[in-house]
């Protein structure tokens, strides 16, 4: 606890000193008060009185007795000064506010590094990768030591990151901050070379990727996300355009929107699944992605790529469906579409799961709006 006030009341004392007056001495002894009632005699340990030998030495004190505004440059931090500091998140359970129960995370969210990636073809690639830590905390520790995160990742920081390097920082976290369980996911956004589709020019497709490896009671869980964009034409919509042109000569656009999936995959253990594995199987199931490099005979063929692939929400997710459950390298899986609509002005969303791991009865009030893509 802090307590500040530039604008304390003094007076001067009978030896010629300026103190505090009687009455700010009664305010900070009230507030003392306060706080030691709520706290056993344990929290009292971390109360180590000052040496004023030391404090002169180190400058955090100055000769009248009063603390120090300047930056102590020759202060000497040994394993004995480090040792004294007061630890109070790892304190004892006496310690711990509200329930005394356990919880499932606690840790770090969006510690930024690059890190160092294999494509398909064994080529290293360094990108920026946001990495989010988390371990278990039982009901009896009060918190953790949040930095040890970070100081066990970064032992790992230099390898080319897989599922194996992800596991082998997982072990450390366990160990290291003493948890049953722990979590790491690892955000990045990948590039892919990708080819125009009539004039042959080639330009790069940024995909949102992010990999997720758990250690719960026991189990090793791999996971594996991925957001595929493309383009969804109305198949309604496609069919009225028609009939106006045909009964009534009647030029009519059928309308379409950019989309967005967001596959979640389990990679089974043992096996690997490149990132342009599952761009790929995404491409298969919808090919209508939406491109980078165009020309206007590539305008023409993605107009003709669209109508010979209408496709409502329910199609989608099925077609995708269809393409994952034949990978023998994916277990359980999940796909979020979200037809973000040129004709209305709200979203059409469809969710379709493959087994218990992905499976929720409540989703984050936001989650959908996650889904938007603005370039």
């Amino acid at each position: 606890m802090n307590i500040h006030d530039p604008e304390i009341e003094t007076e001067i004392c009978s030896e010629g000193t300026e103190v505090p007056t009687e009455r700010e001495a009664k305010e900070a002894l009230a507030v003392l008060r306060r706080w030691a009632s709520g706290n056993d005699a344990t929290a009292f340990e971390n109360l180590a009185p000052i040496d004023a030998a030391s404090a002169l030495a180190t400058g955090l004190l100055t000769d009248d007795g009063s603390l120090s505004n300047e930056y102590p440059v020759s202060l000497l931090v040994d394993k004995a000064y480090v040792a004294g500091l007061p630890d109070l998140q790892n304190g004892p359970a006496s310690l711990i506010r509200g329930a005394k129960t356990a919880i499932q995370h606690v840790g770090i969210s969006n510690f930024r590094l690059p890190l160092r990636y294999l494509t398909r073809r064994k080529k290293e690639m360094l990108l920026e990768t946001s990495v989010t830590g988390s371990v278990s905390l039982e009901e009896n520790k009060k918190g953790i030591n949040m930095s040890r995160i970070m100081r066990s990742f970064y032992a790992h920081a230099d390898s080319v990151f897989s599922f194996d390097v992800m596991d082998a920082a997982l072990g450390d976290f366990v160990t290291d901050l003493d948890s049953l369980n722990a979590r790491i996911q690892m955000r990045l956004s990948f590039p892919m070379k990708k080819q125009s589709l009539r004039s042959a020019l080639e330009g790069y497709q940024y995909y949102d990727i992010a990999l997720e490896s758990a250690y719960r009671d026991g189990v090793k869980t791999r996971i594996f996300h991925l957001d595929y964009l493309y383009s969804s034409t109305c198949p309604c919509s496609l069919e009225l355009s028609e009939h106006a042109r045909l009964t009534r000569r009647q030029l009519a656009t059928p309308h379409s929107q950019r989309s967005v999936a967001r596959v979640s995959v389990e990679v089974r253990s043992g096996e690997t699944l490149w990132f342009e594995d599952l761009v790929e199987l995404c491409n298969r199931a919808v090919p209508t992605e939406t491109q980078v490099m165009v020309k206007r005979e590539d305008e023409q063929a993605f107009a003709e790529l669209n109508a010979a692939n209408p496709i409502f929400v329910e199609d989608a997710v099925r077609l995708f469906y269809q393409n994952l459950a034949s990978d023998v390298r994916i277990g359980d899986f999940r796909v979020v579409a979200s037809h973000q609509e040129s004709l209305h002005s709200h979203d059409a969303i469809s969710v379709l799961c493959r087994g218990p791991l992905f499976e929720q009865s409540s989703y984050d009030p936001r989650f959908f709006e996650t889904l938007i893509h603005r370039g």
